[in-house]
């Protein structure tokens, strides 16, 4: 089965949070799993906050990244997407960041898995998107 997958997810993959063995065992289990190319930026974001915070070496966090990145069997751009995210952006009155995200569950009519309760409460909002929490 094909799975969305938001970066609250995939920085789990790499980062110890809560819920990272919950998150590590959905990659093992759905080896399908896609996302909007703009997840490379998010879980980039997410490791630089950290290396800022001296949880990892500097150039640890690069190989991290490609570890984290590799787990996506694709990875969709973001011009393939944009005016569906945008459109669902304005509907939803919610950044286009996070509608990326549900433009690609829409598109692909695939379950969205996130760990970020605004993103889920917003995408149960959308017709024809299946949110799971992880």
């Amino acid at each position: 089965m094909t799975l969305v997958i938001d970066a609250s997810v995939a920085a789990k993959w790499i980062l110890p949070e809560a819920q990272s063995d919950k998150a590590v065992a959905l990659r093992v289990q759905d080896p399908d799993l896609i996302a909007p190319s703009l997840i490379v930026a998010e879980i980039g974001n997410a490791l630089w906050k950290s290396a800022g915070r001296g949880d990892f070496a500097k150039p640890d966090t690069r190989r991290m990244l490609e570890v984290a990145t590799t787990h996506f069997s694709r990875l969709i751009p973001l011009q393939d997407l944009a005016g569906d995210a945008l459109q669902l952006s304005i509907d939803l009155k919610h950044p286009i960041y996070d509608c990326f995200y549900l433009a690609l569950a829409q598109r692909e009519r695939a379950p969205l898995v996130s760990a970020d309760k605004r993103l889920i409460a917003i995408g149960k909002r959308v017709k024809g998107i299946e949110i799971r929490a992880l």
